[in-house]
């Protein structure tokens, strides 16, 4: 009993390196176009503020801001670009010289925040359909969003200053 819990035990450590080695290899062979045809275009946080990509804040209430961003929709691909705009930043910092390391820790921390925030939302969405509590949670997601898309531009106009364009277009 005691050798099947060791096989068992070596088996699933060795399947968990493994993922992680592939997912390392992926992360690396990235290309910056490959990242930019992740985003997810079919809605945009220009819905919620003209000036996403340069300053944060939103142009709309809670209520508004719910609206706009078409619910769970706007939410599910907020969730999806924090993540893209996180390995963006990670893409930067291994391609080109110089580039702030807290700016990209600050985006990791904003990916992280902006991702728990609009699960709790969809989660309480699930349950209380469009109460205050889900737009308010999807109102501050949409507000950090906002923020990591200025610090994203930020980061390219500093160091890839000739991705920016296609960074604009694809948000």
């Amino acid at each position: 009993m005691v050798s099947i819990l060791q096989i068992t035990g070596f088996a699933a450590i060795a399947y968990f390196i493994c993922r992680w080695r592939i997912a390392v290899r992926r992360r690396n062979q990235q290309t910056w176009d490959s990242l930019l045809a992740r985003l997810r275009p079919d809605w945009s946080a220009k819905e919620l503020s003209d000036r996403f990509l340069w300053k944060e804040g939103l142009d709309a209430s809670p209520e508004d801001a719910w609206r706009r961003m078409e619910g769970p929709k706007g939410l599910w691909v907020i969730y999806q670009n924090a993540n893209v705009m996180m390995e963006m930043a990670d893409y930067a910092a291994r391609n080109y010289d110089g580039v702030d390391p807290v700016l990209v820790s600050t985006l990791h921390s904003d990916a992280l925040q902006i991702r728990v925030c609009v699960l709790a939302a969809l989660g309480q969405y699930a349950f209380t359909s469009a109460s205050e509590g889900v737009r308010v949670n999807a109102f501050r997601a949409a507000t950090m969003y906002t923020g990591m898309a200025a610090r994203t531009t930020e980061l390219l106009q500093q160091y890839a200053a000739a991705r920016v364009p296609d960074f604009v277009a694809a948000m």
